[in-house]
């Protein structure tokens, strides 16, 4: 019985050696194409963990870029009401005093919106109308003021305080040098699928044909803006008005 146990035990013992050094170098290979899959998978899932952490980090570096864009604007635009109404001070106390009375609205509209940087084109046309309404009470008869809103663009979205300073530069610029009534001319429109074009004209003197045209505070944080929010995606231009003036135009994707 012993002999014939350890006779068939035998033939086993060398069918497991023989099939596992035949087959050493197949387990080997399999063994590494694993250990490789699994490390490819691993680099892969760092990388796009790496990816998801760059993206994050460009896009709260864009929202701080922004903020501080637009904390930069919020100033320069209270410097300005507040140079106006002291101007007017000397000629109207009373008008001057509703002039900050309607400043401070005006202030506690734009502080409700401050964290947002893009707003419907109706909400921003209702801020400009209170803007405009300051402007209207310190040049009287001298300023007037037209709208050309397409209602399909009412809701667009836009860069929050995107018309004010180019309003503002129309007014400083081109109807405050005027002997004549100055008028400012505000549109919007989709130009194209998919593209809202904005204009602001004036009736000013234009361009110099000389000078190339420089942008101030407001019009240059405007440029900013549109190249941080859209890329390329975005334009900005100031143009000549055949009768007289100048337009400054933006054009952006159209979104709702």
């Amino acid at each position: 019985m012993v002999v014939s146990g350890t006779s068939s035990e035998k033939p086993l013992h060398d069918l497991i050696r023989y099939v596992l050094v035949a087959t050493f170098f197949f387990n080997m290979l399999v063994y590494w194409v694993v250990v490789t899959v699994a490390h490819a998978v691993a680099y892969s899932d760092s990388l796009r963990e790496r990816e998801r952490r760059l993206v994050e980090l460009e896009g709260r570096l864009s929202s701080a870029r922004l903020m501080a864009l637009q904390m930069q604007l919020n100033p320069h635009f209270l410097f300005n009401a507040l140079n106006g109404i002291g101007t007017l001070m000397f000629r109207d106390v009373d008008a001057a005093d509703a002039m900050l009375v309607r400043l401070a609205e005006l202030l506690r509209h734009a502080l409700d919106r401050s964290g947002r940087q893009l707003v419907s084109l109706r909400e921003e046309m209702a801020f400009l109308d209170r803007y405009l309404t300051l402007e209207q009470m310190r040049f009287g008869e001298r300023l007037s003021v037209s709208r050309e809103i397409a209602p399909e663009v009412f809701e667009a979205q836009v860069p929050n305080l995107i018309l004010q300073p180019l309003v503002e530069n129309a007014i400083k610029h081109g109807v405050e040098p005027l002997l004549v009534p100055g008028r400012i001319a505000i549109r919007a429109v989709e130009s194209s699928p998919g593209r809202l074009r904005l204009e602001v004209q004036d009736n000013g003197k234009g361009l110099d044909p000389d000078r190339s045209p420089g942008l101030g505070v407001g019009t240059s944080n405007t440029l900013a803006r549109l190249n941080q929010l859209y890329r390329s995606g975005a334009q900005f231009r100031l143009e000549a008005v055949p009768e007289g003036g100048v337009q400054a135009v933006v054009e952006m994707p159209l979104s709702r």
